[in-house]
């Protein structure tokens, strides 16, 4: 194989501002076909590809030559969509959350192994350069053992950034589930774990709706704030603070104490990373760019999962981390609801 020839399932907001160019500009990948329920954008989207176009992605599954699925549609269908194409015999690259349930998530695992096929979960915060410079330094051990965090994800909202804006799939309860949480919460919560190198036991907070609105004014039926509170298997604590409501733009900071210093991440606006040690000294560490809602920047999700195809070599942001991730979120979803910490299960 020289090409990866994919099949994208859903060519919503993150198909068309991320997967699909990022496809294009890969010079071992090829997007052959697409498949939206929306005929006219289906048609629209893959048009200037010279791709198929289809209504019906389980006929786009059967019809065409693929090696590969990106499945974009909303969170409730992430499970059903990513085991039919392991059932076609593809690999596939799932949109997070990978799933709405843990017995979902089991499903395509299941499915992934039985089909002998990659499953990676598109949790891009890995591969943002302030995050893979933080991860070196940490890693290093120069800067000391972590013990607590802060970490926060928000911006305005989904209705700025889907295609359909105030009628998304996001605000409605069926087809996402979840809201903030499923949306940004579970990025971070796959960050904190890679950052820290270490599984979280620990979750709770509140998680609730506080101005988020439908386009008939009511307040949406899914969280659009979390304030989440996290211990690791070794001790360390720290919150996550996601928002849909961020009105004035975004925050994707993380700040990290260690014993031996401190590690800010994209809090400085000329250096992703900065580090202040306890003896005074300091490090600015100037690199790419983080990507956001209006400033994209390729995320490498599509080269990642590219060349784990070719090179038949298992993805570093694997079906299982997707489903730690996940777990972490659902767990502090529960936890919320009956307003107490609960642990969480490895």
């Amino acid at each position: 194989m020289k090409t990866v020839r994919y099949g994208i399932i859903g060519c919503g907001a993150i198909a068309q501002r991320r997967h699909i160019p990022e496809a294009v500009a890969n010079s071992q990948s090829e997007v052959v076909a697409i498949a939206d329920p929306v005929r006219g954008r289906a048609k629209k989207t893959a048009g200037p590809l010279g791709a198929a176009a289809y209504t019906d992605y389980k006929k786009m599954l059967k019809e065409q030559d693929l090696d590969a699925a990106v499945v974009c549609g909303p969170n409730k269908l992430h499970a059903p969509m990513t085991v039919d194409a392991f059932k076609a015999g593809l690999h596939v690259l799932v949109e997070k959350p990978m799933a709405t349930t843990r017995a979902e998530g089991k499903r395509m695992l299941a499915a992934s192994k039985q089909a002998r096929k990659y499953l990676m979960v598109g949790m891009n915060q890995r591969l943002m350069p302030p995050h893979v410079k933080a991860k070196e330094v940490l890693d290093s051990g120069r800067v000391g053992k972590p013990i607590t965090f802060e970490t926060s994800f928000k911006h305005p909202g989904p209705d700025g950034w889907s295609v359909d804006g105030p009628k998304s799939w996001f605000f409605k309860k069926v087809p996402a589930v979840m809201g903030v949480t499923g949306d940004l919460g579970v990025h971070k919560a796959d960050l904190m774990r890679w950052l820290l190198g270490e599984e979280f036991v620990l979750a709770g907070g509140v998680i609730t709706t506080l101005d988020k609105r439908t386009e008939k004014g009511r307040l949406i039926p899914l969280d659009d704030n979390a304030f989440i509170t996290l211990k690791t298997r070794s001790g360390v604590v720290g919150s996550m603070n996601i928002s849909w409501t961020n009105y004035g733009g975004g925050d994707n900071g993380t700040t990290i104490f260690c014993s031996g210093g401190v590690i800010k991440i994209d809090k400085h606006p000329d250096f992703g990373v900065v580090v202040e040690y306890r003896n005074g000294e300091r490090e600015f560490h100037q690199v790419g760019a983080m990507s956001t809602n209006t400033r994209q920047i390729p995320s490498g999700v599509i080269d990642s999962f590219t060349e784990s195809i070719l090179k038949r070599r298992k993805p570093a942001i694997d079906g299982m981390e997707g489903y730690r991730a996940m777990d972490v979120i659902l767990t502090a979803m529960e936890a919320a609801k009956a307003g107490r910490f609960k642990k969480i299960a490895l």
